[in-house]
């Protein structure tokens, strides 16, 4: 199973399979992953502000998300065991995490680390 994007109104969300995962997130630039489900409502309220996101950064970062329901061996791997959980990772390794919804603010300034 390959790797989908959704767009709609300039939004490139990136929705990985347990397949795509890797190649995705060793990516040179910096990647947001989104581990989430539909029926978190969290994760639903967090959703517009990652799409938002990867129209504003688009070109300078990844947004992508793994639903833990139908990638539950992702979840696993990276411990995720409270969703939402955004990992930041940087040339394929993990350089940071939240776990639950934040501010726009907070993912903005994490993602500006990883840039720098």
């Amino acid at each position: 199973m390959a790797s989908t994007q959704k767009e709609s109104a300039g939004e490139l969300v990136v929705h990985v399979t347990d397949a795509t995962f890797d190649g995705v997130v060793t990516s040179d630039r910096p990647v947001l992953v989104d581990f989430w489900a539909p029926w978190c409502g969290p994760c639903r309220a967090i959703a517009p502000v990652l799409d938002e996101l990867a129209r504003e950064l688009g070109d300078q970062v990844t947004i992508a998300k793994v639903n833990v329901d139908e990638h539950p061996g992702l979840a696993g791997r990276f411990g995720v065991q409270a969703i939402p959980q955004l990992i930041f990772f940087k040339d394929g390794a993990e350089k940071d995490r939240i776990v639950g919804a934040a501010p726009r603010r907070e993912i903005v300034k994490r993602l500006d680390a990883l840039r720098d």
